[in-house]
This record gives structure tokens, sequence and C-alpha cells, in this order.
């Protein structure tokens, strides 16, 4: 897998700051995702073209150390309250690894589309996702994560 990543130290945490507008990932999260996408996970619940696009992602990711990561950035495990554009629909769901996925509950895995789409972006950012219908827009209204 190419690309560079960025690892902040202490000492860069101002400058993370001035980058929030990009894709965050904790150093966690990445490790574990990189390891669904090159099948070490022994289950594949996704399909060739949502990890291809989830490993586009990857490659645009700044990696962040887990204790500078921000609260407010859409991480593995997060509940996020999300609000689609045009429909006034609000959604909660929980990213998940795909093993932990299940629809009854909200639990969206990150192979899923939008699961693609939301990974490493904050509180009020817009998020497109593409559906068969075409493209939604997505604004993150909420965040939680949880402990660290």
């Amino acid at each position: 897998m190419g690309g560079v990543i960025n690892i902040f130290h202490s000492s860069e945490k101002k400058r993370m700051k001035k980058r929030n507008e990009g894709l965050m990932l904790r150093k966690d999260d990445y490790d574990i995702i990189l390891a669904y996408l090159r099948g070490s996970n022994s289950q594949k619940n996704y399909d060739k073209k949502n990890a291809a696009e989830l490993q586009a992602e990857l490659k645009k990711a700044q990696v962040v150390e887990n204790d500078h990561f921000p609260q407010d950035v859409v991480r593995l495990n997060s509940k996020v309250t999300i609000a689609e554009e045009r429909r006034n629909k609000v959604i909660e769901l929980t990213l998940v690894t795909p093993d932990k996925a299940d629809i009854r509950e909200r639990k969206v895995s990150i192979m899923a589309p939008i699961g693609t789409a939301l990974i490493g972006f904050r509180r009020g950012q817009k998020v497109a996702w593409e559906v068969p219908a075409g493209k939604k827009t997505f604004t993150i209204l909420e965040v939680v994560n949880p402990g660290i």
C-alpha cells in the first residue's frame, strides 16, 4: 500500500489543528483497517469495490498517535449522528469492523460505503456517499467516541 503516512508527535500538535479539514485516523484504527484490507482477518463481509474505495481513502489520511487524536473525529466504534442534506433526515449509527456490523443495532461496517465516507472526518463536515439512486450528502452533527 503506497502513500505517505504522517504520524504527529506532541511537538506537531499545533500544526495538526491547522489541518482539521483533512481525513484523520488514529494509529490503532489504521492498523486494524489495514489488517482487514490485507485479509489477515478471517471474515470478508464486504465487496472488493468498497475495499478499494477505503484503501484510496487511507492513502489520503493523516495517521495520528492515539493520545493526540481529536474527540470530534469519526473513528472505529464512534457513535455518529448525521443529517441527510435534501431530506432533513437524521441518522444515528456506530461505525464498526465488518465482523461486528449489525444493521438492526445500527452498527455499520467500516467497509460499507457510508462507513468509508464517514471515517476520519469530524463534526460539522459534509461527506458525500454514492448510492444506487445517486450521490447523497450528509453533515456530521455529532461524534461520540469511546474512552481512550
